[in-house]
């Protein structure tokens, strides 16, 4: 697996256009570009996603990402990728789309 380590200034979005950051601000002594790496073990909040389903509000409220194991890790938990696998979730937990990268660290090969 390869692609870019996702970082706590990663640009990232729910697919209606919210906005999806670290729900706290991870702390480690791993950084890319002066921001912590993101790991499998800290969660993620949605912000502003207008979704609705036939007229009735579903915004996006959180992201459940898959981190891959076997690759690198950061105090022995898998770091995230813009590759992982997710899912934007509303506050029932029903999926409503993967997430959306706009921006991420360096890229890393994992093999």
């Amino acid at each position: 697996m390869s692609g870019s380590l996702l970082a706590a200034d990663a640009v990232i979005g729910c697919p209606h256009g919210g906005r999806v950051t670290p729900a706290a601000t991870p702390s480690g002594g791993v950084r890319v570009a002066g921001a912590a790496v993101v790991t499998g073990a800290h969660g993620h909040l949605v912000t502003g996603c207008p979704h609705t389903v036939d007229g009735v509000p579903s915004p996006c409220v959180g992201v459940r990402w898959t981190a891959h194991d076997g690759g690198v890790t950061v105090d022995g938990v898998p770091v995230l990728l813009d590759t992982s696998a997710a899912e934007c979730l509303n506050v029932a937990l029903v999926p409503q789309g993967p997430p959306v990268v706009r921006s991420a660290g360096r890229r890393v090969v994992v093999r």
